[in-house]
């Protein structure tokens, strides 16, 4: 059975959006000002640049290939079956990680201490059951939560930037060339947003037109906020951010306007959910398209007849993340989230550079400038973090390796 197509470009770019304005610009300034010091803005535009690679390497592939499953989809169709599983595997694993790290921030901004656990897997198990009563009411949630985001940046920013030109912030620390680029993959994860819309193809009005302007309109408008946060955080904390939990509370502190803090800690709760609203959504679906090819078990294949979302698959997706906000830390899960999905794009830039004559929208550099990038980003993360995702996706592929091996025998036997 088809998904139904529902989502039109305000409901495409607001989920994009989502996806991309939420924990990481509430939380990953203290990790990312750790190791890029003074570099942390050079450190956001290369994030920046590889992400708009990478989003038109998207773009281009989802207007040809307009179904669920995103790069899973277009790498089956362009480079072949190994490759789908590879990009998909890998999107699934990080974008679980993902889904964690907002959770995470969720209950760090809402929950008193010592509730941050138990309040993290309300949120993921809340959201999983909006998402199992149809994506219109998962566009429309997701719409709510990314006003109340911007509302609640927008006073940051004003008191920020009011503030800086008496601000004494602390001094940052030195720049390496390595510290940037470790920088730039940390910030990365909160880019990738974008993908979402992608992987809901199916479920997208005029596909071929909706998913490229909406790819390109909702990145836009994220690097705006992250650039402008950014320099805020700079000006008001300096070197104060690093470590920091829950930084742009500490700007309204900083800035002597400590009453609005709940405004903040409101707005980083409603995007840390938006964004999770909108992964679980994305992950369900990368996850039926390939539990429809027989890469994940087919019993996620299945899509509820009543609200046309597949129901399996989102349960499967939410209790595996509750156990990961259970026992994961939030810097490793950041950077776990940022290998699979920089191998992800890795994979989804060779795809779109094999595509060719019509089907061509923008030019191969981009795509050969997005694939180093993803290279570079992903060579900077954490150690541990990079293990553990090579670790996963090897186990990933064995475990597909044995599935065609004993289909093969009994197409043998047969």
């Amino acid at each position: 059975m088809p998904l139904a197509r529902r989502l039109t470009l305000p409901d495409a770019v607001a989920i994009g959006l989502g996806s991309m304005i939420g924990a990481g610009v509430f939380a990953v300034w203290g990790p990312a000002v750790e190791v890029a010091g003074m570099g942390i803005l050079l450190a956001l535009g290369i994030a920046a640049a590889v992400a708009y690679a990478n989003a038109t390497a998207s773009a281009q592939l989802a207007a040809v290939h307009p179904v669920a499953g995103g790069t899973y989809a277009y790498a089956r169709a362009e480079i072949g079956p190994w490759w789908g599983f590879v990009a998909g595997w890998s999107f699934v694993i990080g974008k679980i990680a993902s889904c964690a790290a907002m959770a995470m921030t969720f209950a760090a901004y809402a929950a008193p201490a010592g509730w941050q656990a138990p309040v993290a897997v309300i949120a993921v198990a809340a959201l999983a059951v909006v998402n199992c009563l149809g994506v219109t009411r998962t566009a429309l949630a997701t719409r709510i939560l990314v006003a109340c985001s911007l509302l609640g940046l927008s006073v940051v920013v004003a008191v920020g930037l009011g503030a800086a030109p008496t601000a004494s912030p602390a001094p940052l620390p030195d720049t390496t060339v390595y510290g940037v680029l470790q920088g730039a993959g940390l910030l990365f994860f909160a880019f990738a947003g974008y993908a979402r819309i992608a992987t809901m193809g199916e479920e997208v009005v005029d596909p071929a037109r909706t998913i490229p302007r909406a790819i390109v309109l909702a990145l836009g408008g994220a690097v705006v906020v992250y650039a402008l946060v950014g320099v805020v955080v700079l000006l008001v904390l300096g070197g104060d951010a690093r470590g920091a939990a829950a930084p742009l509370a500490d700007v309204l502190t900083a800035a002597g306007w400590s009453a609005f803090v709940p405004v903040v800690r409101v707005a980083a709760a409603a995007a840390s959910l938006g964004a999770l609203l909108a992964l679980l959504t994305g992950i369900g679906r990368t996850t039926l398209a390939m539990a429809r090819e027989g890469d994940l078990p087919r019993f996620l294949a299945r899509i509820d007849e009543r609200h046309q979302v597949p129901r399996r698959a989102e349960v499967a997706i939410a209790v595996i993340v509750i156990a990961l906000v259970l026992v994961g830390d939030l810097r490793e899960v950041i950077g776990f989230s940022s290998f699979g999905v920089l191998l992800y794009y890795l994979i989804a830039n060779a795809a779109a550079f094999r595509q060719h004559g019509a089907a061509r929208r923008y030019p191969r550099a981009l795509q050969v400038g997005g694939a180093l990038g993803c290279l570079a980003l992903v060579s900077t993360l954490p150690a541990l973090a990079s293990l553990v995702g090579v670790g996963v996706v090897l186990l990933g592929i064995a475990g597909r390796a044995l599935r065609v091996r004993r289909v093969r025998r009994q197409q043998q036997r047969g």
